[in-house]
């Protein structure tokens, strides 16, 4: 056990940090082991426009609750793999529309039976007494109705008086 492992709860942020960049670069092999050239950064993009199939950028920044510049980081990187193109709304003309090209609908149909797999494999590590998606979820609620800032300067306060 490591000093971050002992710490607990005041490492949370950075357990994390190394979790996702665990899963990440495992998924990474994973999809390289099917012969996929995919990277796992770009999931959440490639999977809300395989079911949404058309959206502009501040409604993809929406469904995959990420910053507007994350957003088009990876979105210039989609478009520079040819796996997403798009075009000006007509009836907005400022507002561009995200849709996956052929070749990014083409790598979807090649990904489904590697996200079944994906998902059982997953299901398989956080199916314990402490799901480990159910407890994302309700922290996640936590923070949705009072954030990490507001809570910290209210205890601030409170432990000062």
């Amino acid at each position: 056990m490591n000093i971050i492992d002992e710490i607990g709860i005041l490492a949370l942020s950075t357990r994390l940090q190394r979790l996702s960049e665990q899963l990440r670069k495992d998924g990474a092999l994973v999809y390289k082991s099917f012969d996929i050239d995919f990277e796992p950064k770009w999931f959440p993009v490639i999977y809300t426009l395989h079911i949404k199939e058309m959206l502009s950028v501040v409604e993809i920044a929406s469904e995959i609750g990420y910053s507007h510049p994350s957003t088009i980081s990876l979105l210039k990187e989609l478009e520079k793999q040819k796996m997403i193109s798009s075009k000006k709304d007509k009836s907005d003309e400022r507002k561009r529309l995200i849709v996956l090209t052929p070749k990014g609908k083409e790598l979807v149909v090649k990904m489904q039976p590697v996200w079944a797999v994906i998902k059982k494999t997953l299901n398989e590590i956080t199916d314990n007494q402490n799901n480990l998606l159910r407890a994302i979820e309700e922290t996640e609620q936590n923070l949705t109705r009072k954030g990490f800032l507001q809570r910290t300067l209210e205890l601030r306060t409170e432990t000062e008086n």
